[in-house]
């Protein structure tokens, strides 16, 4: 508690089970810590404090899901798999959970152990080591809550004391926060964790089909008022007549950046979600049209086959040519999705329309303007889906 203050709410969370059948120490995915009296016994109590913080950070890092996810997807399974997502979670948090008045416990899995690096996640250590030089660790079972593999002692869900998720997911956040609140206090592995544990990486596909989905769908998007149909409002005007709103099928103008510095498989990207636009607005396809952009603007070409689109570029950005031309053509655009790699200049002022921008992910931009490698940011009128 002293040592690891932000560590308080999950070192309390977890409940102690006696159990001799256990090898040392370990823990379920319900937040019980089954421990054997044998060997708190043999421990010093620093000692033990470093163990207890090595299970706690099992169940904060999530090895029980991740353990699962990636026996499901590799058909991982046995003992032999068991010990080596134990040993590769154990080196995912050995690496920077110990020092300043926290020591390190006898015989404690490192990464150094095996020649490896560390700062690596445990599907890292899965992917890029086979484990097998680990025969001296054979002893080692953190439990369920370490791989996902259920022990014999373990006693479920249905058992006493166990929390539930909505439980559990409040002990990371808490921590998670306690962490953000003073980020010097913290290793870089727990500051990583704390930045990514509840800010996941989103899925760039669902997420650029509901930003596109929510222009289209916006009110006003592709709507008009008609008197074939006057408005049920009329009643209580007598001698009015007042005109209904018209829903029709907005119009969608992407533009495609095909500057040198955008590629092939980056292009192949924008032009199948073309196809996906053109579902988004009901499969009318003449009512989606793409401009490719480099440093000027091409024609508006309808879709018939997004397969078919001849892209054509290859020199520099200008994004402004293509806003341009979307906005000159003959239908004006109720929405302009933009694919792009970013570096280009924006429009000064926001179009008439919703705008979608797709940006294909880059490093991180230099901040200084000057700087010949800086990236300007997308106007804050356009909403923004990084794509890759």
């Amino acid at each position: 508690m002293r040592v690891r203050p932000y560590l308080a709410d999950a070192l309390f969370a977890l409940h102690v089970v006696e159990d001799r059948s256990v090898p040392t120490m370990a823990v379920d995915a319900y937040w019980r810590v089954y421990v054997s009296p044998a060997f708190v016994a043999l421990l010093p109590v620093e000692e033990l404090a470093g163990v207890w913080v090595h299970e706690v950070s099992h169940l904060l890092r999530d090895h029980h899901g991740r353990g699962e996810r990636h026996a499901r997807e590799h058909e991982a399974y046995g003992p032999g798999e068991r010990l080596r997502q134990n040993i590769a979670a154990d080196f995912e948090i050995n690496d920077d959970i110990y020092g300043d008045g926290l020591p390190r416990p006898a015989g404690a899995a490192m990464p150094g152990m095996l020649g490896l690096s560390g700062g690596l996640l445990m599907e890292e250590y899965l992917r890029t080591s086979s484990l097998s030089g680990a025969a001296d660790l054979a002893w080692l079972d953190c439990g369920g809550g370490a791989d996902g593999h259920a022990r014999p002692w373990e006693r479920g869900p249905d058992g006493a004391h166990g929390l539930s998720r909505q439980q559990r997911d409040a002990v990371r956040f808490r921590v998670a926060e306690a962490i953000r609140g003073r980020p010097g206090t913290a290793p870089q592995g727990w500051r990583r964790w704390a930045e990514q544990a509840f800010h996941p990486p989103q899925p760039w596909r669902q997420l650029l089909g509901a930003a596109v989905r929510s222009a289209v769908s916006t009110p006003g998007t592709g709507g008009d008022h008609t008197y074939r149909r006057p408005s049920r409002r009329s009643a209580g005007v007598p001698g009015v007549v007042l005109p209904s709103l018209r829903r029709t099928p907005p119009r969608v103008h992407v533009v495609i950046d095909t500057s040198g510095s955008v590629s092939d498989a980056e292009l192949g990207s924008a032009l199948l979600e073309v196809a996906a636009i053109s579902r988004a607005v009901g499969g009318r396809r003449d009512l989606v049209s793409v401009i490719s952009c480099d440093a000027a603007a091409g024609i508006a070409v309808p879709v018939c086959r997004a397969e078919g689109i001849e892209l054509v570029g290859g020199g520099g950005t200008d994004l402004r040519s293509g806003f341009a031309r979307a906005l000159r053509s003959h239908h004006r655009p109720d929405v302009i999705v933009a694919f792009t790699d970013g570096q280009t200049p924006w429009p000064s002022a926001p179009p008439p329309c919703r705008t979608v921008v797709g940006l294909f992910r880059r490093p991180a931009p230099a901040d200084d303007e000057e700087d010949p490698f800086h990236v300007p940011a997308p106007p804050a009128w356009a909403r923004v889906v990084t794509i890759g």
